[in-house]
């Protein structure tokens, strides 16, 4: 009795075109499936009718056993046709205008990749240009299919069923966000790893996790720089240390040569008062010469120490990168200062000549001995 009354009110149920009804897939087939929409003949879901999205098979979206929800688009005595895509193209519309509105952020799923970017499924078809994926040039998209991506919807316009969307837009939002974090926890002082993002004439730029910060040509090293490059190179990861924040320009200087030892701290051990070593003179002035004994380091060589005779100037005898022998005379550590001589290092070396050309010992017979024949010899004659 019961069946009969079921068969009886499908029957008599009434559908027209434009009604919305729930089904359940029967079957699948390559361009089609089959639905029961509790009526007195199954409906025919084409392929094409599946979702605004291209769908090469019908199993690719559906199985038995799934409910959804159809659209009555034709209906004769021989075939009832429904549609998936009309139902979700309303409802998609409503929910894509709130979150283009209140500028969410959603996740979807990369269903293909077609020349000048990739299309999603939101019910209604949505496109990320390829300018809009990454922030970098991507050549190749084709490993990009069924893939996630975090996007925003940047233009929509129903009436030309156009949903534009960015997952670039996202990224910059995140590093926008990271940067200023970043630099509302900066204080100078600090030091921190970066990595070398560009090299200019002035110096170099140094990304420290999402802000870029510039260490002057004059702090990426104790010794004179010319050129960056002769000090790092893009990509390198460098220690700095924070100089200072200007969080209202978002600006940050650095230095890499402050988290180094100092070229006192580092050759001064070598440097000990009476030691004759050379050097190269970098600066005359007026009081005397400045010798670089060390790299970066130098020390002064009065002009009372320049030369065994009097001069009025240093330039009399010294020129601006000449190699000299310099006697050190004085370490100030606490200073970091240098006393050096030239004369005395030229009097050491006189010395030395003397002692190495005077006679040697020989047979054992002394220098005294040797005078001391000549002695008797004169006074024989």
């Amino acid at each position: 009795m019961a069946d009969e009354l079921n068969t009886s009110l499908e029957e008599t149920k009434v559908l027209e075109v434009g009604d919305i009804v729930e089904g359940t897939v029967l079957k699948v087939e390559d361009k089609l499936a089959i639905l029961d929409v509790s009526y007195k003949q199954d409906a025919v879901l084409p392929v094409n009718e599946i979702s605004n999205v291209f769908v090469e098979k019908a199993s690719d979206f559906l199985k038995e056993g799934d409910k959804v929800t159809v659209k009555v688009t034709s209906l004769t005595e021989d075939q009832l046709t429904v549609s998936k895509k009309a139902v979700d193209t309303v409802n998609s519309w409503e929910e894509l205008n709130k979150k283009f509105e209140q500028n969410e952020t959603f996740e979807v799923t990369v269903h293909e990749v077609v020349k000048g970017g990739l299309v999603v499924d939101l019910g209604v078809r949505g496109f990320i240009p390829a300018s809009m994926v990454e922030k970098r040039f991507v050549e190749d998209f084709t490993d990009y299919k069924n893939r996630t991506l975090e996007v925003k919807i940047v233009e929509l316009d129903q009436e030309k069923n156009r949903v534009i969307l960015s997952h670039r837009a996202v990224e910059e939002e995140l590093e926008s966000q990271k940067k200023q974090e970043l630099l509302n926890n900066l204080e100078a002082g600090q030091v921190l790893d970066g990595t070398v993002q560009r090299l200019t004439d002035f110096g170099a730029f140094v990304d420290l996790g999402g802000l870029d910060g510039l260490v002057h040509i004059s702090q990426l090293s104790h010794k004179r720089v010319e050129n960056p490059s002769e000090v790092v190179s893009e990509g390198d990861t460098v220690k700095v240390k924070v100089l200072s924040v200007d969080r209202d320009n978002e600006r940050v200087s650095l230095s890499i040569k402050e988290t180094q030892p100092g070229p006192w701290e580092s050759n001064v051990s070598s440097l000990s008062p009476g030691k004759v070593i050379q050097g190269t003179v970098k600066r005359l002035v007026s009081f005397g010469a400045f010798v670089e004994v060390a790299p970066g380091v130098e020390g002064l060589v009065h002009i009372s120490e320049i030369s065994n005779r009097h001069i009025g100037s240093p330039g009399e005898v010294l020129s601006e990168g000449e190699t000299v022998t310099v006697k050190i005379l004085d370490v100030d550590t606490k200073e970091k200062r240098i006393s050096l001589s030239i004369r005395a290092a030229q009097e050491d070396t006189e010395q030395k000549d003397i002692r190495n050309n005077f006679p040697k010992e020989e047979k054992g017979f002394s220098l005294a001995d040797m005078i001391g024949d000549q002695l008797k010899g004169l006074k024989k004659d």
